[in-house]
């Protein structure tokens, strides 16, 4: 699935829920569902689900709020074939088992449709609630990855001082029909080095253009240095789109505010950079969001199919 989304020398677009603009940190989720058709009728490649396990007022974003699981099989029986992203599930704050199991299940059931963006978690305070340590996230994070790659294999043998063990006499069911690819979010607590090699893809935040140069180029040494092919790079990006076509870009936080000649502008840079997907967020948005979905179908969305 990663491969419909993201391809060598192109660039392509999907948008991450909630799919409106409102103040605060916690959106209506209003017609969510009609959005969702309508951004797959008009060649969004992704929907992105974000993984906010509480609500921290002062974070700033609250996200879609409801359990990514849950909505991302909600949203399955509501489109038809786009892929499902998780942007991104933390691993530490979830064991892997029960990761899996729902993975494996949503997997089967979508046909695969499923992408796993994973991460090492931003939010300190959730930890407490979790019995975690913030300290130790990062080998969380990588204890989780391990073990949930290796509950593909049928009666696992696994160790891991976090999350258990198994004896290699017991299996979780069902066992995925379609491969699952894991794009590691950030850094995560690791090197670029175990990214390369462990991860199907790097998915990162918005930055301004220098800084994305010397980002691609540590990704594609990164890649070198592990034997690794190419693999895809990915971002997010906040926008507010207007009505005059011609507006050059204002400032908003991880993004801009413009008109649509700038975005187009901006995207083919991403894509001479490398970029290959472009998770767009419309928090910011000062306008109708079915104006705004519209307006990208029209005037951004033909230039990078």
């Amino acid at each position: 699935m990663l491969q419909s989304i993201a391809q060598k020398g192109k660039l392509s677009l999907g948008l991450v829920f909630p799919i409106e603009g409102y103040q605060g940190s916690v959106p209506e989720m209003k017609e969510q569902e009609h959005l969702a058709k309508l951004a797959e009728e008009i060649g969004f490649k992704a929907l992105w689900f974000r993984d906010v396990p509480f609500h921290d007022p002062t974070f700033g974003d609250a996200g879609q709020m409801y359990d990514p699981w849950i909505y991302m099989t909600h949203m399955m029986h509501e489109t038809k074939s786009i892929a499902l992203a998780t942007g991104s599930l933390i691993l530490p704050l979830r064991h892997p088992v029960h990761t899996a199991k729902s993975l494996f299940s949503l997997q089967n059931l979508s046909g695969g449709r499923v992408i796993l963006g994973v991460a090492s978690g931003d939010r300190p305070i959730e930890f407490p609630a979790f019995g975690k340590k913030l300290e130790d996230k990062a080998s969380l994070f990588r204890q989780s990855f391990d073990y949930l790659k290796r509950l593909n294999a049928d009666f696992p043998q696994i160790e891991s001082n976090a999350f258990g063990q198994t004896n290699g006499q017991i299996d979780i069911l069902p066992k995925p029909t379609h491969q699952t690819q894991f794009l590691i979010t950030g850094h995560s607590g690791q090197s670029l080095e175990w990214i390369a090699e462990h991860g199907d893809g790097w998915l990162y935040y918005p930055r301004n253009f220098n800084f994305l140069k010397w980002n691609m180029e540590d990704w594609h040494a990164a890649l070198e240095k592990a034997s690794q092919p190419w693999k895809p790079f990915l971002q997010s990006l906040y926008i507010d789109l207007i009505p005059d076509k011609t507006a050059h870009p204002t400032g908003i936080h991880l993004g801009f505010k413009s008109g649509a000649e700038y975005l187009n502008m901006h995207l083919h840079q991403l894509q001479e950079f490398g970029v290959n997907h472009v998770i767009l967020n419309l928090k910011f948005s000062s306008q109708p969001i079915a104006w705004v979905l519209e307006e990208l179908g029209k005037s951004v969305l033909p230039k990078f199919l």
